[in-house]
Formats: C-alpha cells, sequence, structure tokens
C-alpha cells in the first residue's frame, strides 16, 4: 500500500516514542529524566538487566548501547510486533486516532513532488534574504533596527524582504528553471483568473519563513510595510506542504530548547517568538495568525506536557486565552494541561523585555496560572450573583462546561477546585466562632484557600446525616479516650463529606497519640491541624447547630460525650445499613415481588424510624430513654435485622 506524501511524518510528529516502547519496558526511574524526554531501561531486544536502551522522546529515536539497535518508532513496532512496516504504520495510526489514507498509487510520485515544492520554498528564503540587502529594504532594515534585532538574530531566523515589484520572486524562480505551476502550487504566486499575468503573492513585506518539525521551510509569513495594506500580517495558503493548524511557528529550535529548560512558552506572533528568543527564552513558539487548534495542542504536549500560554495584555488576548479552554478542557490527560501568564496591558513580550528586561518576563512566567483559574475569571469575572436564581444559572454554565473533560479524574479535581472558589465567593463577611483553651470565640471570617475542600456550607446542603458526622468526629476529638474504646467503630464509620473524610484520616492517624492528660482533647486538635493545615475543630463547627450542641462544649461532662458519641455512631451505622436494604429491596421490586421482600423493606423501615426518633441535640435523650435506645439500637446494628439472612 503507498500512503500520500506528508502522512507518515505527520503520525511520526503525533506519536511518543517514550508511550509506544513504555508497553515493552520498565524505565529505570534512577537514570530517566522524563521531563527532557529521556528514558532508560533494560533492552526489549535482548536479555539483560541493566538499563542500556536509551530513549530520546524529543528527537524520536531510540539506541541500545549493548546490541546497538536503533530506529524510531515504526522499527520499534516492527521489531516488538514481528509485522511490516505497512502495519506497523496501522498499529501507530490506530494508536493516534488517524484514520488509514486510501490506496494512492501515486504516492512515491508526490513524495518527489513534495521534496521539488521543498527545494523552491528554500529558494524562495535564499531570494528573499539577498532582496533584504538592497536599496529597495532600506525602510524594512530600518524597521528591523528600530525592533532591535541585530544580524545575528536575522540570520538564525532567515528574515528577509519582498519588495514592492509585482512579479520579482515568479521571474527569479522561472529564470532557474522553475515550473510557473509548481510556483503557484507551492503558495508563492498567484494566477489571475483573467488570464492575466502572474504575480508575487507577498509584496513590500518583511518575510519570515515557517518551517516544519524537520526545519524545512513549507510556508512564509509576511508582515506588511506599508499601513495601508490589507493585511497586517500574511501568511501562505494551505498547500502540499503547509497545514496552518498543524503548524508552530519555530518549531524545531523550540522543541530542541524546551528539552534542555522543561518549558515551553506559546506567543501570538513572529516578533513575540523572535523577542523572547533574543533574551534568552528560545523555547518559544507561536501559532500562525489563528486560534490555537487541537492539532496544535497535541503538538505542544508533545514537547512539554505543561506549555505557557503568553498571550498579551490587551482585549484580543484575554478573548484568545478564553477560546482556548473551550478547545483544551475536553483533550486534557493526567500530566497535560495548560498555565496562562496573561502581560501587562497593552504589552507583548517585547515590550515587556525592553521596558523591564528578561527578568521580568521570567516571573510573569513563574507566576503563570493554570487553567482552571483562568475558567473561573471568564465565568465570573463582571457577573453578580446576588440572587438563587444567579448563583443557579452560575452552577449550570460551570457544569456545562466540566462536562466537556473526558478524563474522569480530571473532572473530579476539577470539580473539587470549583467548589473551593465558588465557597469563597459565596461565603459572606460573618461573625464566626473558634474553639480554644478558653471556649468559643469570635473570630474574623477566612477566606477559602486554593485547595481548601469543599465545606458542608459550600455545598449548601445542612442534611442531618451531615451533621450526624460532624457531630461523630467532634465528639471524637473532645474525649479521645472515648474515641479509642471506639476506634473500629470509628474506622468502619462511613463518611461522605470529602473535608470530613480527611479529618477522620488525621483522627485515626493521631488517636494513638500520648493522649492521657487533661489537655488531650487540645493536643489531639492541634496534632490533627498540624497535618491537616487547618482546625479541624473550626471546620466541624461551622454549621451553627453542631456548635451549639449541649454536650459538645467546652467542659462538657465527657460522660455526655461518650454517650453522644456511641449514640450517633450507632445512629449513623443503622441508618445507612437501613438504606443500603431498601435499595436493594426495592431493586428487587422490579421484578416480581414476595413476603420476604416486603418483611425486609418493612424492617429497614422500621429500624430507620427507631435510629432517627430522637431529635438531633435534644437535651431531653439524657435519660434513661435515651441510654436505653441507644443500646437497643446497638443491639439492632450487632444482629443487622435489617440484612437479608442467607440459608
Amino acid at each position: 500500500m503507498s500512503l500520500p506524501p506528508g502522512f507518515i511524518d505527520e503520525l511520526r510528529d503525533r506519536s511518543s516514542i517514550s508511550q509506544v516502547a513504555g508497553r515493552k519496558v520498565t524505565w529505570d526511574s534512577r537514570k530517566s529524566n522524563p521531563g527532557k524526554g529521556d528514558y532508560w531501561a533494560p533492552c526489549p531486544f535482548h536479555a539483560e538487566k541493566t538499563a542500556s536502551f536509551h530513549v530520546d522522546d524529543q528527537k524520536g529515536f531510540y539506541y541500545c548501547f549493548g546490541c546497538h539497535a536503533k530506529g524510531n518508532v515504526y522499527s520499534f513496532i516492527q521489531e516488538t510486533e514481528n509485522v511490516n512496516f505497512m502495519e506497523a504504520v496501522e498499529i501507530l495510526a490506530r494508536e493516534a486516532g488517524m484514520p488509514m489514507p486510501a490506496r494512492d498509487p501515486r504516492a512515491q510520485e508526490k513524495s518527489d513532488h513534495r521534496t521539488v515544492l521543498v527545494d523552491i520554498m528554500e529558494q524562495a528564503v535564499q531570494f528573499y534574504r539577498l532582496q533584504l540587502r538592497t536599496n529597495t529594504a532600506s525602510a524594512a532594515r530600518d524597521y528591523l533596527e528600530k525592533r532591535g534585532l541585530p544580524e545575528a538574530t536575522l540570520e538564525a531566523f532567515q528574515i528577509g524582504y519582498a519588495d514592492n515589484s509585482r512579479n520579482g520572486l515568479f521571474q527569479h524562480l522561472t529564470g532557474k528553471g522553475v515550473s510557473p505551476d509548481d510556483i503557484f502550487e507551492a503558495g508563492l504566486a498567484i494566477k489571475p483568473d483573467d488570464g492575466g499575468n502572474p504575480f508575487d503573492r507577498f509584496r513590500n513585506r518583511i518575510m519570515f519563513p515557517i518551517r516544519d518539525a524537520r526545519g524545512r521551510c513549507t510556508a512564509f509569513g509576511g508582515r506588511a510595510m506599508d499601513a495601508n495594506q490589507p493585511a497586517k500580517y500574511l501568511n501562505s495558503p494551505e498547500t502540499p506542504l503547509f497545514d496552518k493548524g498543524r503548524s508552530l511557528y519555530n518549531h524545531m529550535p523550540a522543541r530542541e530548547a524546551a528539552g534542555k529548560v522543561q518549558s515551553l512558552i506559546v506567543a501570538e506572533g513572529y516578533m513575540d517568538v523572535i523577542a523572547l528568543s533574543q533574551a534568552g527564552f528560545k523555547h518559544a513558539v507561536a501559532p500562525l495568525g489563528t486560534a490555537i487548534t487541537a492539532d496544535q495542542l497535541q503538538l505542544m504536549w508533545r514537547i512539554t506536557p505543561e506549555p505557557i500560554i503568553a498571550l498579551d495584555g490587551d482585549k484580543a488576548g484575554l478573548r484568545a486565552a478564553m477560546r482556548l479552554i473551550d478547545i483544551a478542557l475536553p483533550l486534557l490527560e493526567p500530566g497535560k494541561s495548560l498555565r496562562f501568564t496573561i502581560l501587562p496591558e497593552g504589552q507583548d513580550p517585547d515590550d515587556l523585555i525592553k521596558a523591564s528586561g528578561a527578568k521580568a518576563m521570567q516571573t510573569l512566567l513563574d507566576s503563570a496560572q493554570p487553567m482552571v483559574k483562568l475558567l473561573w475569571q471568564r465565568e465570573t469575572e463582571g457577573r453578580v450573583f446576588d440572587s438563587p436564581e444567579r448563583r443557579a444559572a452560575l452552577d449550570a454554565d460551570l457544569r456545562r462546561v466540566l462536562n466537556t473533560i473526558q478524563d474522569r479524574s480530571i473532572k473530579t479535581h476539577y470539580g473539587q477546585i470549583i467548589k473551593d472558589y465558588r465557597y469563597e465567593l459565596f461565603t459572606k463577611a460573618r461573625p464566626q466562632q473558634t474553639w480554644g483553651a478558653k471556649g468559643w470565640k469570635n473570630k474574623a471570617p477566612e477566606k477559602a484557600t486554593p485547595g481548601l475542600k469543599s465545606s458542608m456550607l459550600a455545598q449548601g446542603a445542612e442534611t442531618d446525616m451531615r451533621l450526624r458526622e460532624a457531630v461523630i468526629l467532634l465528639a471524637a476529638i473532645l474525649h479521645p479516650a472515648a474515641a479509642l474504646e471506639k476506634e473500629t467503630a470509628l474506622e468502619k464509620c462511613r463518611i461522605n463529606t470529602n473535608d470530613f473524610k480527611e479529618i477522620q484520616n488525621a483522627l485515626l492517624a493521631n488517636l494513638h497519640e500520648d493522649l492521657s492528660d487533661d489537655n488531650a482533647a487540645f493536643d489531639l486538635a492541634d496534632k490533627m491541624a498540624h497535618a491537616l493545615n487547618y482546625n479541624p475543630v473550626d471546620r466541624l463547627t461551622e454549621l451553627k447547630a453542631v456548635r451549639s450542641h449541649p454536650y459538645l462544649r467546652i467542659g462538657a461532662d465527657k460522660t455526655l460525650i461518650r454517650r453522644t458519641l456511641t449514640e450517633e455512631l450507632t445512629k449513623h451505622a443503622a441508618i445507612l445499613g437501613a438504606r443500603r436494604e431498601m435499595m436493594e429491596a426495592e431493586e428487587e421490586l422490579s421484578g416480581m415481588a414476595d413476603e420476604s421482600t416486603t418483611w425486609r423493606i418493612q424492617q429497614a423501615t422500621e429500624a430507620r424510624n427507631k435510629a432517627t426518633r430522637t431529635d438531633f441535640g435534644n437535651e431531653d435523650n439524657s435519660g434513661d430513654d435515651s441510654e436505653n435506645l441507644s443500646q437497643g439500637l446497638q443491639k439492632m446494628l450487632d444482629e443487622q435485622i435489617w440484612v437479608k439472612k442467607k440459608s
């Protein structure tokens, strides 16, 4: 089967040899440096135990220093899967999500023709370079000098000039025997539909060669010297060599530099990239005059897992950043994301570097924000949430956006951080209380910090279940000795609130410390706070109903605290057990119900009713009835009367 020209190159560019080889080998964590695309492992081609097999993910090659096997991603699949080249291409295309092209008997002919077009483009590069040295290019040279581009930079980026003549390049190329049709196909000249004389596509413009990942010139970008020209920047059209949405300016040099600094900067245009490179940031690329595409994102992620999007501090830059979020979210994978830095208003990288130096640029890059923060800014900036309806609209918008994330783990983490931001936004300044050695005291409200788990208030549901979870954990902290006695029950206690799960884990982890003196409760809370980075008692008592519980106050009778812990643990387990059994029984009702199913629902209902018969925090429960109820519930829990008996 013959493949169309460019398919093999594109497939190789979109595939990671470290991922392909990683399915056959185990990387040596001591020698490998994934951030630089440098991987080592025992060789899969000969029996050995030392890590002599080396993969350079940036260059796409492997080499074994033991058996001297070497090659690229195609040869690796051929050798390890025992397949021929076309079968290896099919395997790789399937994994990369690229459909195999139809048979093309003229593939070799087309490939040869692409080589001809590349040669024509290189001739154009040299022509434009020479034109920059002519008298007609004096204004262009003045402009470049004013922008601070020395000769070394002009040479490094092969910058040239297209003069204002109608067909200077066309005549130059045809004079060297180049076919006019090839010049048209390369996008360098235009053939009028009315049959008139051909004319150059680029005139009176500073010319920037655009090269692919292999360093071949595939297109040009031209910067107009006349302010009256229709387009300030003009790119080559789509050609057999050039696909704008799958190309990056400065791709090959940036890829090589990114491997050394483990970073990639994505700027807006050619001059931004050149200015960054001059200042030492050689790991910079730019899209080609349009919004970043999904294919360009994949190219960036092949270079580094977390590119920094550095956009100009104007409205257009912000709009571009916001649009990019919607493109990136469905493509996110663990370890692959974006960070954003927005330059000061009215400045591009060149302006910032000239005004404040490279150090200021580095400071901005170091403070780049994760994409989730920009997403939150986009959804909330300029909006007022002073009514339930407006808050509900925000929730609906956020759910819609987050539902575009395909990876479930990433979606979960995004949702958690959004809840943190939501908590901070909706929690109004209000007097709060904190727990200390002298009891309750007022404190200034604290803002939720990034990474803070969503509280009960942020979730907006002060349910009995969450109240009970808070009471159980608070009682355990206030009476460590009782908690130690109930350690098994606390371990088995299913906590549904996320941040309460953290508190439960910290409680169990510190319960065996020396907590025998009178300050045991305070010592336990301090140890837990050190592990959690927040005061667990403050978190558990955010709800007034918990804070005002009669048995969970400073100096409360320990017998009452112990009784509260025992009773609430029992209720919690009974309710969850009853709920679970009822759900199973109700599922069976979808078929033919029998007497045993009905009996199970009745027993589960009775257990649930008994468990919730006493009101939460009712001081009347301190008498004998409460104690009897607690013992009765414990008996129900031990016997599990709601569970279907197995014969």
